[in-house]
């Protein structure tokens, strides 16, 4: 699915991908030395698996520049109530990241919107993401984008620097 270049912003290729293909790799790599450096850890420890994105219990995009660059990734999977904080019906955000030469043109609005509508195809009821206290611009966008504080949930449930959003996917 080509995305963008109708509203004068750079046109982009997301194609869905298996969690472990080679640039949904590459990318997580990249995302997690960016957590390590902001946050002095190891990146995040969230465990996941490659078949939790696959349909129809997630999704996993990569978003694509016209020479086939990978630029951005995103996906969800399906949660439901358990210890962790999770409801049931609940499409989690994961791994949004969009290189740094690729920010600014609205690239990761455009693949939440993807996962949006694909967690809504899928039955979901909600989508929820945790980020931290570091990304302000991750805050900026799900604020922006609708999405408005809520209980804790996840690995990080319980750390100070925590952020977890909440997104009714009715309507």
């Amino acid at each position: 699915m080509v995305i963008g270049s109708e509203k004068g912003l750079p046109a982009v290729e997301l194609r869905r991908v298996s969690f472990d293909h080679p640039d949904a790799v590459k990318l997580n790599d990249v995302v997690q030395r960016e957590y390590a450096e902001r946050y002095e850890s190891d990146g995040d420890l969230t465990p996941l698996d490659p078949s939790m994105f696959e349909p129809p219990h997630g999704l996993y995009l990569v978003a694509y520049d016209e020479n086939g660059t990978p630029l951005a990734t995103g996906g969800w999977r399906a949660r439901e109530a358990d210890e962790m904080g999770y409801s049931d019906g609940d499409a989690e955000i994961k791994r949004m990241f969009v290189v740094k030469q690729a920010r600014g043109n609205g690239l990761a609005r455009r693949i939440l919107a993807a996962l949006e509508d694909d967690a809504r195809a899928a039955g979901r009821v909600r989508m929820v993401l945790e980020t931290g206290s570091r990304q302000p611009e991750a805050v900026n966008l799900y604020e922006s984008s609708g999405y408005e504080p809520c209980a804790k949930f996840g690995v990080y449930r319980f750390h100070e620097g925590s952020r977890c959003y909440a997104k009714p996917l009715h309507g």
